[in-house]
């Protein structure tokens, strides 16, 4: 068949439900050939009558092997085989074979073998089919006298089975209505439409059941052609609260939020309300310290005037009217906390005299004969002070302070020596 001519069939076939050896068996009903070959079982037959398989195209089997060519010596016999096919294609593999057979005249026939078990129906289901027995003639094919009758036997199937019929698809209904609309983020309204399994419905009461539809009952389309949906805007979380205004006692903060969750689009309302607000805030002052007063004069380190250092007394004052404050600091006290005065006004303390160390002795009074050298010491180690005899009226609790006195060593307050080393007077 050429492929025009295989063109000019494809529009119209009769559909059948099953294909075997090249027959077709359980017909369906005329279809276009592509619907009637979605199922690769069927076969389908167009006008030339001619049965051909929605399948891949197959090799027959192989037919008999022929007549040797010759009686005698070595010849060849051949055997066939057909193609079962459903579109125009190119076979692999060789459609006849040869083999050599030798011409050997055979006198003497033995007859027909036994039958053969019978084939296979040439239907799995309906009615209609039939099936083939063979026997062999063991003699030569000179001899016909041997084998009479014929070598195939054909035959009614004896039982018939209800074919099963399968699903096919109606076609689609309409879309529906899109859920939604406008896009409202990533959620994109759908819209459906569905077919169902009834064009033909598949037959539940067969030995198979029919096949149910192949695919999807129900399709689903995004409706992405939609404007989107208007977003109103949302309040954010308020700020943090910023530094209060005054620097000590009671001032304002001030917060602010921001028209972002979520910010308003397509055409979505703007956040209601104020975006900023204040609250009052207290800021504790430092408290600055204050001296209290001064205390009294405390008593003199001494009664008397002690000779080179004068007695001195004291007064104090405490930084608590009132003390600085810690949290936050204040300034402390500016000034002394305690001042210290000289006791002028009391007499001077009585001072007992003390002895010198002795002096060098003298120069040697004369130049000649034997002269006599003087070493003293003196009662201002240090100088003897009593106020009593300087009319000051003091109050002393012991004897009151005079001279020296006796020397510590009871030894005398002059010492002589002779210098007699000098030459005798002329």
């Amino acid at each position: 068949w050429s492929w025009l001519l295989w063109s000019a069939l494809v529009t119209g076939a009769r559909c059948f439900s099953q294909f075997n050896q090249g027959q077709c068996v359980g017909e369906l009903g005329e279809v276009e050939e592509d619907d009637c070959c979605q199922n690769p079982h069927y076969g389908h037959k167009d006008t030339d009558g001619q049965c051909r398989s929605c399948g891949p195209p197959v090799w027959s089997p192989w037919s008999s092997w022929s007549y040797c060519n010759i009686l005698c010596g070595d010849g060849v016999s051949s055997e066939n085989q057909d193609v079962f096919w459903h579109r125009p294609i190119r076979m692999k593999g060789p459609a006849s074979r040869v083999r050599v057979s030798q011409g050997v005249f055979v006198r003497s026939a033995k007859g027909w073998s036994l039958w053969q078990a019978w084939s296979s129906c040439t239907v799995s289901c309906g009615e209609g089919g039939v099936r083939t027995r063979h026997r062999v003639c063991s003699g030569p094919p000179e001899c016909h006298a041997a084998c009479t009758g014929p070598s195939d036997e054909t035959e009614e199937c004896p039982t018939s089975i209800t074919c099963p019929v399968h699903g096919g698809w109606s076609g689609w209904s309409g879309w529906t209505e899109c859920s939604g609309p406008c896009i409202a983020g990533s959620n994109i309204p759908s819209r459906t439409r569905r077919r169902s399994c009834s064009s033909p419905t598949p037959s539940a009461d067969t030995r198979p059941p029919g096949n149910r539809c192949p695919g999807d009952e129900l399709q689903r389309q995004g409706c992405t052609g939609l404007p989107n949906c208007p977003v109103d805007g949302g309040w954010g979380a308020w700020a943090p609260a910023g530094k209060c205004s005054a620097s000590c006692g009671e001032g304002l903060q001030l917060s602010a939020r921001t028209c972002d969750q979520p910010t308003p689009k397509y055409g979505g309302q703007f956040c209601a309300g104020p975006s900023t607000k204040a609250t009052v805030c207290q800021v504790v002052c430092p408290v600055d310290g204050f001296w209290s007063g001064w205390s009294n004069w405390g008593e003199c380190s001494s009664s008397c005037i002690p000779q080179g250092q004068a007695p001195v007394r004291t007064r104090s004052r405490s930084c608590t009217n009132p003390a600085p404050s810690t949290s936050p600091p204040g300034k402390g006290c500016s000034g002394e906390r305690s001042q210290a005065q000289n006791c002028d006004q009391l007499p001077n303390c009585p001072v007992d005299g003390g002895w010198s160390s002795w002096t060098s002795f003298s120069a040697c009074p004369v130049t000649c004969g034997v002269g006599l050298q003087v070493s003293d010491r003196k009662c201002n180690n240090p100088p003897a002070n009593n106020p009593a005899r300087h009319g000051q009226l003091v109050a002393f609790s012991g004897t009151p302070h005079a001279d020296c006195g006796a020397t510590p060593d009871g030894g005398p307050k002059i010492e002589s020596q002779a210098c007699s080393n000098l030459p005798p007077c002329p």
